[in-house]
């Protein structure tokens, strides 16, 4: 497989963000989005996930962190679906449970070419630190919708906010690590019976 890296600008009147992608990476983060959870969260997307990323968002967070969270996933969707190409030859399909003390989450993605978001998540608490939980819907809305993959994530157990988010954001991270994964027995062919995705 030829270098898979993408960078993709996303500039607004409420954002100017700059995503790299790199998805055969070691796991590396540079990010400054200046949302301090989502900065941890996006390590974990790195770490578990071998994919290098190189995130740099200004935003409008003396409105609040909305604009920059969900822009982020957009800007994000666009670098992975730039990175993946054709999607010739790869597992196109990704899951993982990850557990961390108490909380399990299960994280199921599909490279299909049909966005969809399937989020069975009840946070126990409204933030985390000081970023709102229901702005992790619109951070994975975005990515799917750009990214154009059927993502499935359900947190099955858990009591601590904080734990809740970082499995399900370690299992999309490994998520994405098996489905862009290159499978050697699907070398330059197309995962898909008709041809194409």
């Amino acid at each position: 497989m030829s270098e898979r890296i993408a960078t993709v600008t996303r500039d607004t009147k409420e954002t100017q963000i700059t995503v790299t992608v790199n998805l055969d990476g070691e796991g590396r983060l540079n990010c400054e989005t200046g949302v301090p959870f989502l900065d941890h969260m996006l390590d974990q997307v790195a770490r578990h996930g071998l994919i290098d990323l190189d995130i740099k968002a200004v935003g409008d967070l003396h409105i609040d962190d909305h604009h920059t969270v969900e822009d982020l996933g957009i800007t994000l969707g666009q670098a992975f679906d730039q990175a993946v190409g054709d999607k010739r030859g790869i597992r196109r399909y990704g899951h993982a449970y990850v557990p961390l003390d108490e909380a399990l989450s299960r994280v199921v993605v599909d490279f299909s070419g049909r966005p969809g978001l399937f989020m069975d998540v009840e946070f126990t608490r409204a933030t985390i630190g000081r970023l709102d939980t229901q702005l992790f819907w619109e951070f994975f809305q975005g990515f799917v919708n750009h990214a154009r993959v059927t993502l499935h994530i359900d947190n099955l157990k858990g009591f601590n906010a904080h734990h809740q988010a970082e499995t399900i954001f370690k299992a999309f991270g490994r998520a994405l690590r098996m489905a862009v994964e290159p499978d050697p027995r699907m070398a330059g062919q197309m995962p898909s019976t008709k041809g194409c995705l």
